[in-house]
């Protein structure tokens, strides 16, 4: 039986003392170290945010009161803050210890990553995998090709079988799959895990031997700051990698067929191509909005909670189908509304730019690097207003439609 593509939680592991960087970590956390102007763990946080996640467990326990407090300080300056819980080990427990005490907290099924790495790959890929795989597997990790893997340890696989875990690659090779250390973990793992033992070391080498384990091979920027030189080269690297061209789209009418104050499942009937489209734009390494106008709330056809239940639905169908939607803006408001309190005109609703504004705040991004795609003139001039290129969508394949606006 599959399991859902969408994941509510993702634990990180930032326990690690962070040694090889000296005097960078005496005081303040590895993954909390500033790049690019900002704590190293908002970045990852802010990239694991746009595939839905709810809540992040940080695994914590060198200078954690540190931590906390730079994460607290960040969190709610991100563009969608998740929910932040605490495990802080006692004692240096390593990796799969880490896991085993944050037991109380963890959901059946998780990701975890390491927090002093990033891999910009696209995660819904590996949540779409993951949601496939039988019961018997235990975990599913992604795994990157490198040209040099002779320092690295390899990660051999029969099709996406992880069959070993080797030191070095094998005789005559350089090049070879490595652990990108991002996983999708069923908490059945914990059985087998130790109050001290390390999760690379002494669980997955005998996981894969007994095929519990999967593998998602992932392409994208790859960054680990455990290193005085890589960390130097994050400071300008991880900024400009993350900092992605958006694609913006209107809703009813460009991904779904408008049949008039759409607002619930049953009546979202997909425009031919619009999965593959927004899929397509995710694997090219874009984000994805949804700009929507919705005054069949200000008319009392549904209210705002329906509004968001409809729209998780919809982000859940595009996840299992290995695309994303990075976040939502919706409009309520018409400045003729029968229900007095969405009776306004907001700059928010369309041919206003509001909405295409918050995001470009929000998500930092560049209008010259945006489009938008909208089926009324409404969202050509919400797109000219917001300084963002608009192309008018007449019907057809959504997919067609997008692919020569992609560079």
């Amino acid at each position: 039986m599959s399991r859902p593509a969408a994941l509510r939680q993702c634990a990180i592991l930032c326990g690690g003392l962070g040694t090889r960087l000296g005097a960078l970590t005496a005081h303040t956390p590895k993954p909390v170290l500033p790049v690019g102007g900002r704590p190293f763990l908002a970045w990852l946080i802010r990239e694991i945010s746009r595939y839905g996640f709810e809540e992040v467990v940080l695994l914590c326990g060198h200078l954690s009161e540190r931590l906390r407090d730079e994460v607290m300080g960040f969190n709610a300056q991100l563009p969608r803050p998740l929910a932040i819980v605490f495990s802080e080990e006692p004692a240096p427990a390593g990796t799969g210890g880490a896991l085993l005490h944050a037991a109380g907290l963890l959901d059946e099924r998780f990701l975890l990553c390491n927090g002093d790495s990033l891999f910009a790959c696209n995660l819904a890929v590996l949540l779409a995998d993951a949601a496939g795989d039988p019961a018997e597997v235990r975990g599913r990790l992604v795994v990157r090709e490198v040209a040099d893997a002779s320092q690295k340890g390899v990660v051999t696989t029969e099709g996406d079988r992880i069959t070993r875990f080797l030191e070095r690659p094998p005789a005559g090779t350089t090049s070879g799959q490595i652990n990108a250390g991002m996983y999708v973990l069923d908490r059945r793992i914990l059985a087998d895990l130790q109050p001290v033992c390390s999760l690379e070391r002494d669980i997955l080498p005998k996981l894969a031997a007994a095929g519990g384990l999967r593998a998602t091979a992932g392409l994208g920027y790859f960054i680990d700051i455990g290193v005085p030189e890589d960390y130097a080269r994050a400071q300008t690297e991880l900024p400009a990698a993350l900092k992605r061209p958006a694609l913006l789209l209107d809703r009813d009418g460009v991904l779904n067929h408008d049949h008039g104050y759409v607002g619930t499942p049953e009546r979202f009937h997909w425009i031919d191509g619009a999965l593959d489209a927004i899929c397509h734009a995710t694997a090219r390494g874009w984000h994805v909005f949804i700009v929507t106008n919705q005054s069949g709330v200000a008319r009392g056809f549904y209210d705002e909670a329906a509004v968001r239940a409809l729209h998780g639905w919809v982000r859940g169908q595009v996840l299992a189908a290995g695309g994303t939607i990075d976040d939502v803006r919706y409009c309520p408001y018409h400045p003729e509304a029968p229900l007095p309190q969405y009776r306004q005109a907001h700059d928010w609703r369309k041919p206003g730019p509001g909405m295409l504004n918050d995001l470009v705040r929000a998500w930092e991004l560049d209008p010259a690097r945006c489009i938008m795609i909208g089926d009324q003139e409404t969202d050509m001039q919400a797109a000219r207003a917001a300084g963002i290129a608009g192309y008018r969508f007449g019907g057809g394949d959504l997919a067609a439609f997008l692919a020569p606006l992609l560079p």
